[in-house]
């Protein structure tokens, strides 16, 4: 065996040796007596170590958590070498103090005070030694939030007050204000400027709040047409303070549509019904929606609803929306609604509003019917809706919505004039029981409240969106009632299948009639390429009828996002 070969083994081997040396280094930590060592053992640290330096890191360690219980006096002695592998360190804990006094003498606000629990009196709070980094530190991120981004907190004049209990007084190094001086919007430079200032509410010359900020900014994904996609930035100068907020423009126009058939009860023939619905949103950058509907069923009915609705006019507070609803009963008659209404958007859950409607309705017949007249209406409104939407959620984007519109007015008709008042309701709620399992209620529902009533004036109720196992629009009465319900269950993310059972109570003063109506049923949706597609099979009955299959109706549907 040659020399070079020899010393490269012995080289190996040395290499070896201090390596696993090094990685098995021990420490034993003891305090000055037995009681101190307890104190220290029940913290707990790290007794191996690959090096020296991660061992000194965790005696470091050790005496910032002793400080933060109380042991302020505490002090390493010494930190030495036992044998080749063995390190002792040496600790002298001292008093443990339980509390602390701080004079702040009004530097802190009286709610940051509240928000951190502490008992306070006009310029001090007491705390526990223990609570004493994490409340400072609390006060300091408050403080910050408040538009001082860049105060400090410092303890000085600390003293001990007896045994067990210290006092100190707090100084705030508090630079001045700051304010939002520019807003840059990254990703959409053409988003709707209203909406920052008055949908989440942000403004050039605003005390610069980045809890608030973040809160405020996150609602842009309950906007349909944009989502947010990362958290805002702020960029400090000596003189200004710019906020960057990245949105992205989202597809927000969609296309629903649905074909329903059922067979007839007289000729006992197959007949199709369906609508198509079209809703255009933000294409000119402004928030707007324009919303089209054409509905034709299997009783020679037509409906046509256009919707126009423009937020923040003018950059103001306020928003306004336009209808047009034109309704035709084969050869009988045709009612046109018109309304205007002035919204005002609390924030982005509540909304409130006022408008005027009219409504035209004139009989087609060439003979006379006692409950069909010409009539002209018109009438003022308030509404109230609450949404709260489930933004995560594709197939159901909206957790629970609350619509309520109440308004009065008069109707004319063979010059007598008659008050009258008239209020809707429409809501539901899903209730998620898990990643799975759901459950979906909906309640909807009109009243009119008048001496006397024309068939042609009374809402029309039945099909796919109110009473299921009806034909659409094949029900109308003066008050009714329509309560949805289904069991819902996901069998994955972009599949489920559900339950349907409906009821409904409705009174029909012109006819004298009132009566209960349920359905029973099932469905599926899936989301797929093309969207959201949806099947239902309903069977609907009086509530002194049978059930029979004959009178199933099946309802397809697909909504188009694009």
């Amino acid at each position: 065996m040659s020399f070079q070969f020899r010393l490269y083994i012995v080289l190996v081997i040395t290499l070896c040796f201090v390596e696993v040396h090094s990685q098995n280094l021990e420490l034993k930590i003891t305090g000055n007596d037995s009681t101190e060592t307890k104190v220290i053992d029940s913290l707990g640290y790290e007794k191996k170590f690959k090096d020296y330096k991660s061992l000194q890191t965790e005696t470091d360690s050790l005496t910032k958590r002793l400080l933060s219980i109380g042991y302020i006096n505490s002090k390493l002695i010494e930190l030495k070498k036992q044998h080749d592998s063995l390190f002792h360190a040496k600790f002298n804990l001292k008093t443990q103090f339980k509390s602390i006094t701080i004079q702040h003498h009004g530097l802190i606000d009286e709610d940051i005070l509240k928000l951190s629990d502490l008992t306070s009196g006009d310029t001090s709070f007491t705390l526990p030694i223990s609570k004493l980094e994490q409340t400072l530190k609390f006060i300091n991120a408050e403080i910050a939030n408040q538009g001082n981004p860049f105060s400090t907190l410092q303890l000085i004049d600390i003293k001990r007050e007896s045994e067990t209990h210290l006092s100190a007084r707090l100084e705030l190094s508090q630079p001045s204000e700051r304010f939002i001086d520019k807003i840059i919007i990254k990703g959409y430079d053409k988003f709707p400027e209203a909406f920052v200032k008055r949908y989440m509410k942000i403004k050039i010359g605003q005390r610069f709040n980045l809890a608030r900020i973040k809160e405020k900014t996150s609602e842009l994904n309950d906007l349909r047409f944009a989502n947010q996609i990362k958290e805002p930035e702020v960029l400090f100068t000596k003189d200004s303070t710019i906020l960057y907020m990245y949105i992205e423009k989202t597809k927000s126009n969609a296309f629903d549509g649905f074909l329903g058939f059922g067979t007839n009860e007289d000729t006992n023939k197959i007949e199709f019904d369906g609508y198509l619905n079209l809703s255009l949103t933000n294409n000119l950058n402004y928030g707007e929606t324009l919303k089209l509907l054409y509905k034709s069923d299997e009783n020679d009915q037509q409906t046509f609803d256009g919707n126009v609705d423009m937020p923040y006019m003018f950059g103001s507070p306020l928003g306004v929306e336009l209808n047009l609803n034109i309704f035709r009963k084969d050869s009988t008659f045709v009612t046109a609604r018109q309304s205007a209404k002035l919204n005002y958007q609390i924030n982005s859950n509540h909304l409130i509003g006022v408008g005027i409607s009219g409504v035209r309705s004139s009989n087609l017949l060439d003979t006379e019917i006692s409950s069909i007249n010409d009539f002209n209406s018109s009438y003022y409104f308030s509404n109230y809706v609450y949404t709260k939407r489930q933004s995560y959620d594709f197939l159901f984007p909206i957790n629970f919505l609350f619509d309520i519109t109440a308004g009065f007015g008069s109707r004319t008709f063979d010059t007598i004039d008659e008050n009258q008042t008239k209020f809707a309701l429409h809501t539901f709620k899903i209730f998620n029981l898990n990643d799975r399992n759901s459950i979906f209620v909906r309640g909807s529902g009109q009243i009119i409240d008048s001496e006397t009533f024309l068939e042609n004036e009374l809402p029309r109720f039945g099909g796919i969106n109110s009473i299921r196992g009806f034909e659409e629009n094949s029900l109308f009465a003066n008050l009714f009632g329509v309560i949805n319900t289904e069991y819902r269950y996901r069998l994955n993310r972009d599949i489920y299948v559900h339950s349907v059972i409906d009821a409904a109570y409705f009174e029909n003063k012109i006819s004298d009639q009132k009566g209960k109506l349920f359905g029973f049923g099932f469905g599926f949706g899936f989301l797929s390429k093309a969207g959201l597609f949806r099947f239902n099979y309903t069977s609907g009955k009086t509530e002194n009828q049978r059930f029979r299959l004959s009178d199933s109706k099946v309802h397809l549907s697909l909504t188009a996002t694009f």
